[in-house]
C-alpha cells in the first residue's frame, strides 16, 4: 500500500522520557536557562542599540548573534518544557517542518556569523590603520544580510527535501526537537539526496567555514605574539579570548551531533549535543562577551543604574 505524507499529521518527541524521575529537575534547569538567554542576549542588543559607544561592527555583528541566539532557544526550548510537564509530547507535521527551518537557519548563520566575527578581529588586530576603511558600515550590513540569507537559502533546501519524504511508519523522534539524522531514520522514502546535501552542508560549515576561522585566529596570534608591550598582548588576546570561547562552544557541540552519517546516529550523544547547542551556548554567549567586556559593562551601567561591575 502506499502511504502518503500528509497521513503522518504529527510526530511525537521522545524527549527525556527515558528518564521519568529527572522530568521536575530537568524542567527546572530548562526554565532556567531558557530566562537567562532570553535575557541575556535580548539585552546585549538593547545596550549595543542604546549606546553610542558600542555602534562599531564589533558589537554590531554581536547583536546579530544575540538575535539568532534568541530565535534558536525560543525554536526549540518553549516545546522542551511543554512537553516536560505532559506525559506524550506531541508536534504536528507542519510544526516539526517549522522547528526544522528555524533551527538549521539560526544555527547555520551562528556559525558563518562566528567567522564574519574572526575577520572582524582579524582586520582590527592585524591591519588596524585600515580596520575603519576596511570594515565599512556599507561592508558589515552586507557581510550581515549575506550570512542571513545564505543559511535562510540552506535551511529552505534542507526543510523542503525533508518535507518531500514519506514517513509511513513508527512517528516517534527519538529526541526533543525536529532534528535531520533522526527524522530520516522515521522516513520511508529514499534520503540518498537528504544525505548528499547533509554531508555537503557539513562540508561547508562543519569543515571549510570552521578552517576559515582557525586560520583567521591563527594570524591574530601570530600578530599578537609580536607586540612587544606586555600590556598591549594582554589587552590584544582580552579581545579575542571571549570569541575562541564562543567559538569552541558551538562547534563541539554541532560536530558531536553533525558531522557523523545517519546509520551511526545516538540518540543519547545527539540530546547531549542538543542541550549544548539550543540551550547552554545561547546562554553563555551573553555572559561570555559581556563579564569580560570593559564597554559593554560600563554601557550595562548607564543603561541600568542598580548594575555596578
Amino acid at each position: 500500500m502506499e502511504f502518503n505524507q500528509t497521513l503522518m499529521t504529527e510526530f511525537v518527541l521522545q524527549g527525556f522520557s527515558e528518564h521519568p524521575t529527572l522530568r521536575l529537575p530537568l524542567f527546572g534547569c530548562f526554565l532556567v536557562l531558557y530566562t537567562v538567554a532570553l535575557t541575556g542576549n535580548a539585552l546585549i542588543i538593547t545596550v549595543v542599540g542604546c549606546s553610542g559607544g558600542l555602534h562599531s561592527p564589533m558589537y554590531f555583528f554581536l547583536s546579530n548573534l544575540a538575535t539568532m541566539d534568541i530565535i534558536l532557544t525560543s525554536t526549540i526550548l518553549p516545546k522542551v518544557l511543554a512537553g516536560l510537564t505532559t506525559q506524550r509530547n506531541i508536534i504536528s507535521y507542519a510544526g516539526c517542518m517549522a522547528q526544522l527551518f528555524f533551527l538549521l537557519w539560526a544555527l547555520s548563520s551562528e556559525l558563518l556569523l562566528l567567522l564574519v566575527m574572526a575577520f572582524d578581529r582579524y582586520v582590527a588586530i592585524c591591519r588596524p590603520l585600515h580596520y575603519s576603511t576596511i570594515m565599512s558600515p556599507q561592508l558589515c550590513v552586507a557581510l550581515a544580510v549575506g550570512v542571513w540569507g545564505i543559511c535562510a537559502i540552506n535551511a529552505s533546501v534542507h526543510t523542503g527535501l525533508m518535507a518531500r519524504l514519506n514517513f509511513c511508519g513508527p512517528r516517534v523522534i527519538s529526541h526533543f526537537f525536529c532534528e535531520i539524522p533522526p527524522l530520516l531514520l522515521l522516513s520511508c522514502s529514499p534520503t540518498r539526496i537528504n544525505s548528499i546535501m547533509t554531508v555537503v552542508a557539513d562540508g561547508f560549515y562543519g569543515f571549510t567555514n570552521f578552517l576559515l576561522t582557525l586560520v583567521s585566529y591563527g594570524c591574530i596570534v601570530a600578530s599578537i605574539l609580536r607586540i612587544r608591550s606586555a600590556e598591549g598582548k594582554r589587552r590584544a588576546f582580552s579581545t579575542c579570548s571571549s570569541h575562541l570561547i564562543a567559538v569552541s562552544v558551538s562547534y563541539t557541540a554541532v560536530f558531536c551531533a553533525y558531522i557523523s552519517p545517519a546509520s551511526s546516529y545516538s540518540p543519547e550523544r545527539s540530546k547531549v549535543a542538543g542541550v549544548l547547542y539550543t540551550a547552554l551556548s545561547p546562554t553563555l554567549n551573553p555572559l561570555i562577551y559581556t563579564l569580560r567586556n570593559a564597554e559593554v559593562q560600563r554601557a550595562l551601567s548607564k543603561l541600568l543604574p542598580f548594575c555596578r561591575w
